[in-house]
């Protein structure tokens, strides 16, 4: 994701001609450039076509177009929008663990305290991985001899380590550290984590309708490929630039809402998730009195930059 300060216009044009999307706008833009210029050449040096799309028509499609693309953009930012919500959650639900986990364990209880910060930071890093490209085990936290060996042969890794969570819970309760009205209060947190996971899931595992995306996408494409023939007579050669410019315009905000109908991913538009896994992890071992190396810290600090 583009970190960014909104009022910084100059900088922010800077950055956002960067993402691979909008690179390959650009060479969309060119073809349909290409395309319109074989047909202004065609027409005034060669031949007559006297094919002519009427105005009024070809406002009419230009209207229905605007209300699809509407439609199809809040649809899509309507899914990156709770995409953040839950990863609000996730953050709010690590820290209120955490934060109740710190006073019911005895302040001198250390091994406890790493083993829960540990375990906690993991299951946002592994939650990361898992809605991306895969878990990357090397950057979770190390739980102890063969922790990480068992996280591996999980197919579900955010779900094995909130079942260390409950298991861990359990065994704090054998041992009298926890009562039962600790667990009864440590559920509600608990549960989010993996409320949070599924959510995330249902929003990755359900894209929009295939139908309905390639009208969309055949609809642009027809009306682009149409405004050569209305606008030739009226703006001769210059009709180049300006279809170049509306199909940037149409184009652009159809792919932009196909990069954000999945907002985990590591596209310059998606949520910084490994941003607020490690924020995560920060708050967590500070709540629970674990001291953080300042390498780790500072991952958790985002500038002006492109942060995934």
């Amino acid at each position: 994701m583009i970190v960014y300060k909104s009022r910084d216009w100059w900088e922010a044009i800077q950055h956002f001609h960067t993402t691979q999307t909008i690179r390959v706008l650009l060479v969309r833009v060119a073809l349909i450039g290409t395309y319109v210029t074989v047909i202004a050449v065609a027409e005034f040096q060669y031949l007559n076509f006297g094919f002519k799309v009427e105005r009024e028509y070809f406002s009419f499609l230009g209207i229905l177009l605007s209300l699809l693309l509407v439609f199809r953009t809040n649809t899509a930012y309507d899914r990156f929008y709770e995409g953040r919500i839950l990863w609000g959650q996730l953050v709010n639900n690590s820290r209120n663990l955490a934060v109740m986990l710190n006073g019911m364990l005895p302040e001198d209880d250390h091994d406890n305290r790493r083993y829960y910060a540990k375990v906690i930071s993991n299951f946002a890093i592994a939650l990361e991985g898992h809605l991306r490209e895969g878990v990357a085990f090397d950057k979770l936290e190390a739980m102890g001899p063969g922790g990480r060996e068992q996280l591996r042969e999980a197919d579900h890794v955010p779900l094995r380590l909130a079942a260390l969570l409950q298991e861990g819970f359990e065994r704090l309760q054998r041992e009298n550290v926890l009562i039962p009205i600790h667990l009864l209060t440590l559920r509600p947190y608990h549960q989010a984590l993996l409320d949070v996971a599924g959510a995330c899931e249902r929003i990755q595992k359900t894209p929009i309708p295939f139908s309905y995306s390639f009208f969309i996408k055949v609809f642009i494409t027809v009306f682009i490929l149409l405004i050569p023939f209305v606008l030739l007579d009226s703006y001769g050669y210059f009709v180049i630039p300006m279809t170049m410019f509306g199909a940037y315009a149409l184009l652009g905000v159809e792919m932009i809402g196909d990069e954000i109908e999945d907002p985990f991913q590591k596209e310059n538009n998606h949520l910084p998730l490994t941003q607020l896994s490690n924020a995560i992890r920060v708050n967590v071992h500070d709540a629970l009195n674990v001291r953080l190396p300042d390498y780790k810290k500072a991952l958790a600090d985002v500038p002006y930059s492109v942060v995934y």
